[in-house]
């Protein structure tokens, strides 16, 4: 297994589940995710609504795609990474990274959670616009097609990091 991809909601839990699979796999894996992306870029090229709609241009997509090409050159070069993403373009934006693993092992998997419990999430963690979790909750994974889906709902990131290492070879 070269990539497993966690798409879910802002606030939906996949930080903490990444933190736990880097824990509970063996070996070395990398940590790489959208905010990672979105700190290196201009904050002009990303547009928060009031309600916490997320919009983005031209020019986000484009530095979008060189650098899920760099996560692609990454694991063909040997290394193991764990995506923390948010597919705000749905299905498109799955087509993106699809295109770009071609050939490698990727484990894909649906990071849920009520939107309710995440609000308060977002709320308590204090660094995003109120309204982002609830109006990512469902749009991120309209027509993602995954190997695996968690719900953080109700279940600890740790106990979801289980199930998804469960699923990657040689990690029992």
């Amino acid at each position: 297994m070269n990539v497993i991809m966690l798409n879910g909601a802002s606030s939906s839990g996949k930080s903490g589940i990444v933190r736990c699979l880097q824990h509970l796999l063996p070996g070395g894996w990398l940590a790489l995710g959208v905010d990672t992306l979105v700190e290196a870029m201009p904050r002009s090229l990303i547009t928060i609504g009031a309600d916490g709609e997320v919009s983005v241009g031209p020019e986000f997509r484009e530095l979008e795609s060189a650098w899920i090409a760099g996560v692609a050159a990454m694991a063909r070069a040997g290394a193991r990474v764990i995506v923390d993403e948010v597919f705000l373009g749905s299905a498109a934006s799955q087509r993106r990274w699809v295109t770009a693993l071609d050939g490698l092992d990727v484990l894909w998997v649906g990071v849920r959670c009520d939107p309710e419990v995440a609000a308060g999430r977002e709320i308590a963690r204090g660094d995003r616009v109120p309204g982002m979790a609830a109006s990512q909750a469902d749009v991120v994974h309209d027509g993602v097609r995954y190997d695996l889906e968690v719900d953080t709902t109700r279940t600890e990131a740790v106990e979801c990091a289980r199930i998804i290492a469960a699923r990657v070879p040689d990690s029992k």
